[in-house]
């Protein structure tokens, strides 16, 4: 089962169900841990219950004598879409406990009982899910904390963790579920589906953690929608599961018989890979007269076993001595190893060389450079000769990796640097060394060297994208986590103190965490039309001397929303159709532009069915609604319809659509299709008219006035007159533009009582067309066939340009008469 989850003091774990407007009632169960550690709570809900006070049993006798208290309170949910604790009413003490900066801080009483019914009020959430609330860290929503002992074998179970989260269950896909691990070890797996935490591989604590006296792995849990950090860790208990072992099963030790009592050797410790009561804890040695031993513990925690001479050797008597060295570890059941120890008592030499010092501690510079002078230690011998000749060596107990370290001159005593020394790898050294002499038997005495290595600021941050949301719409709120980052230094102190940041022109901010976590965080609106995406450097510098720094840079996709209509260019727009046109060609097209992206900028158009003139707009139009192109149906005419509105609509094809609206102000051009008709004199069947003129009709007498009317406008439908033929051209004049005919001067005897005019009509259009008569006196005998006249001649008409004549009738032509 996982350990209560806690950071500082206090834990919230709610559960709400998920669904549209919910009112539920909360029963909250509260439980103050003995040892400090947090307050654990849960919260379960029911359906249209009001708040109101609840009694709760006493607790049984055995348990804490400490009361129950109910509870009625209220929670909220913040901007982050938390589960939040606002107030609550204690009803033992008749007090409104409140939270302060929605974090559980409750005004004037420690909680230190069980404490039950905390009933909601009037919930409404559109989705809820199971949610940790912490008091100190904002970043990370819960902890999780499994024991467990080691030699599991792979698919072991450890623990369901989206259980024991509080997450639900069916939504770990969708919430895109993911468990990583904190370094790179591959020990534990996680279920995608069920949230079941399990063995990868046999866990073997002394493998995973060596010496370490807590072996933890650690690891993070992301969840998505909205995006969620859980920290665990699993924790591998020790067993007894290896027996002490000494290095060597036979210890061969040489020892002059004039040796002193109380005089001693080191021995070889027994190894035991197991960590605190199942490691060694007790060494004893067979039953004998002369020796015994002497077992200290050092400062690093290891047992230094020397054998001790508690009573003087005479070889003449025992030249040899065997004993049996036992270890013996603190497990339950214990485990033991043994070694055999083989003394040869020998004459002469009888003084050991003696350090100036038991222990020598220095501290070393990491990164110093080959043949950097670590210490000089010396040792003198009292006795006088070979036996006083010293030289200098590492113990057998001195590891291979700290041999390629480190260097010891045996006849100076002088420890150098020879391989590269790192700080982040190892920050101290505990070596063991030795002063022998050249006596026979040789004598050996012992000390040992600490070293400390001395931090330099030597490794730039590390910049690790924990969890990064590619796409992001652009109606996120301010405050949207975008991406989790960790920073870290494997430098200490201060050289490994970093600060991080991103530029200041970006609407993001990095909210910081004490252990090294930010959240990227939007800090304003975005506008995917304006910025679509944004490349964020993120720096993190050291406040080492001089700083180091690292630069990595995010990607973030600003994703689309439908938050732009179509636009028009003008509102109100005016187009030009010619009349006459030929129908099924297109007339004119309207274009809207959308910014938006996807199926959100696809615009398709419609347009109202107006009248005109009490006919549908869509018997003369038809209409491209992809593309806003208007096609003919019909030909228009000027002379019927000048100009028509047409209301035009754009919509895009987002969800939901948006839409704008032109007016586009449709005007008809007259074209010169229609020639001058001659109202007035009227001709009746197909002769001209016939007017009076008194013989006494001096100059400028008003014989008649032409009317004629153009059904076109404008220049079109200008009309001038001219006299085209007459029987006396000196006669008579006509009006250019009034077409009024008068006389140019007084009537003759002479002149010919009967006078004939020939009036052309002609508009002012390009081309412009005429109306004009033309007479013929025709015989009554004359036959079928028989010439009369040559018409368009006659009216001087260009015939390579005229179109149509009708005999005494209107003469339609293109260009000038």
């Amino acid at each position: 089962m996982p350990a209560c989850a806690y950071y500082g003091c206090a834990l919230l774990i709610a559960s709400v169900i998920e669904g549209p407007h919910i009112r539920s009632r909360a029963a909250l169960r509260k439980k103050w841990c003995n040892d400090g550690q947090g307050l654990f709570v849960s919260l379960r809900t029911n359906e249209d219950l009001k708040c109101k006070q609840r009694s709760v049993a006493p607790p049984p006798a055995q348990k804490d004598n400490r009361c129950l208290r109910s509870f009625c309170g209220k929670v909220s949910v913040n901007s982050l879409g938390i589960l939040i604790l606002r107030y609550f009413v204690d009803y033992a003490i008749g007090q409104r406990l409140t939270c302060v900066d929605d974090r559980f801080i409750f005004a004037s009483l420690q909680i230190q009982a069980m404490a039950e019914s905390l009933i909601t009020n009037a919930l409404n959430f559109r989705s809820l899910h199971i949610i940790f609330h912490l008091l100190v860290s904002d970043l990370v929503f819960g902890k999780i904390h499994y024991s467990i002992r080691e030699e599991l074998e792979p698919g072991a179970f450890i623990g369901n963790v989206a259980e024991d989260l509080g997450l639900n269950i069916r939504r770990l896909s969708a919430r895109r579920f993911r468990l990583i691990p904190a370094d790179k070890r591959q020990c534990l797996e996680v279920n995608l589906e069920t949230g079941v935490l399990f063995a990868y591989e046999r866990l073997d604590r002394e493998q995973l953690c060596l010496q370490m006296p807590a072996c933890v792995i650690s690891f993070e849990i992301f969840v998505e929608e909205p995006l969620e950090m859980y920290r665990g860790e699993v924790e591998i208990l020790d067993i007894n599961d290896n027996s002490p072992n000494f290095p060597e099963n036979v210890i061969l030790l040489q020892m002059a018989e004039f040796i002193a009592p109380g005089s001693r050797y080191p021995l070889e410790s027994a190894l035991d890979p197991d960590m605190g009561t199942n490691a060694v804890s007790v060494y004893n040695i067979s039953p004998n007269e002369h020796f015994g031993l002497k077992v200290e513990t050092a400062e690093d925690g290891t047992k230094i076993v020397e054998l001790l001479l508690e009573k003087r050797l005479d070889r003449e008597r025992q030249s040899s001595f065997q004993l049996m060295l036992t270890a013996t570890d603190g497990g339950s059941p214990s485990r033991s190893g043994t070694a055999r120890i083989l003394i040869t008592v020998l004459d002469s030499n009888d003084n050991a060389p003696a350090f100036d010092s038991k222990a020598y501690k220095v501290s070393l510079i990491e990164n110093s450079p080959r043949g950097s002078l670590v210490v000089s230690v010396h040792a003198t011998d009292p006795d006088e000769g070979s036996n006083a000749e010293v030289t200098y060596y590492f113990s057998h107990r001195v590891s291979q990796k700290i041999q390629e370290l480190f260097i010891l001159d045996p006849r100076t005593g002088e420890i150098r640097v020879q391989g590269i020394i790192d700080f982040e790898e190892e920050d101290n050294y505990s070596i063991d060394v030795q002063a022998v002499d050249n006596g026979s038997p040789a004598i050996a005495g012992h000390s040992k060297i600490l070293i400390e290595v001395i931090d330099v600021n030597d490794n730039a941050p590390e910049i690790l994208f924990k969890s990064v949301a590619g796409m992001v719409p652009e109606d996120a709120a301010p405050g949207t986590v975008t991406a989790l980052i960790n920073v870290i230094d494997r430098d200490s102190g201060r050289n490994g103190r970093v600060n991080c940041e991103i530029p200041k022109n970006v609407p993001f901010n990095l909210q910081t965490s004490s252990s090294g976590h930010y959240k990227l965080i939007t800090s304003a609106m975005l506008d995917r039309e304006t910025t679509p995406l944004y490349n964020i450097a993120i720096l993190a510098r050291d406040s080492g001397s001089p700083p180091l720094s690292t630069n990595k840079t995010i990607q973030i996709t600003v994703s689309d929303i439908n938050d732009n209509a179509p636009r028009f260019a003008r509102p109100m727009n005016t187009v030009y159709v010619m009349e006459n046109n030929v129908p099924g060609a297109s007339i004119f097209a309207v274009t809207a532009f959308d910014p938006d992206q996807g199926q959100n900028s696809y615009v398709s158009y419609t347009f109202t069915d107006n009248f005109i003139q009490d006919v549908p707009l869509s018997t003369y139009l038809n209409f491209n609604s992809m593309n806003g192109t208007f096609y003919a149906l019909r030909t228009f005419d000027y002379e019927r319809v000048k100009h028509f509105q047409i209301q035009v609509q754009a919509r895009d094809a987002g969800v939901p659509p948006l839409s704008s609206s032109a007016t586009l102000n449709v005007i008809i051009l007259d074209q010169n299709d229609n020639a001058p008709v001659i109202m007035s004199p009227s001709a009746q069947s197909g002769s001209a008219g016939v007017e009076v003129v008194p013989q006494s009709a001096g100059q400028g007498y008003l014989v008649t006035k032409i009317i004629a009317t153009d059904a076109d406008s404008g220049q079109n439908a200008r009309l001038r007159y001219q006299v085209l033929e007459a029987t006396d051209p000196s006669l008579f004049i006509v009006g250019l533009n009034s077409g009024e005919i008068r006389t140019a001067r007084g009537i003759l005897e002479q002149d010919s009582s009967t006078q004939s005019l020939v009036i052309l009509v002609k508009d002012n259009g390009q081309p412009y067309l005429i109306f004009g008569q033309i007479r013929y006196s025709i015989p009554e005998e004359l036959g079928r066939d028989a010439f009369v006249g040559h018409i368009a001649r006659d009216l001087g008409l260009d015939i390579r340009r005229l179109s149509a004549a009708h005999c005494g009738g209107p003469l339609m032509t293109e260009g000038s008469t």
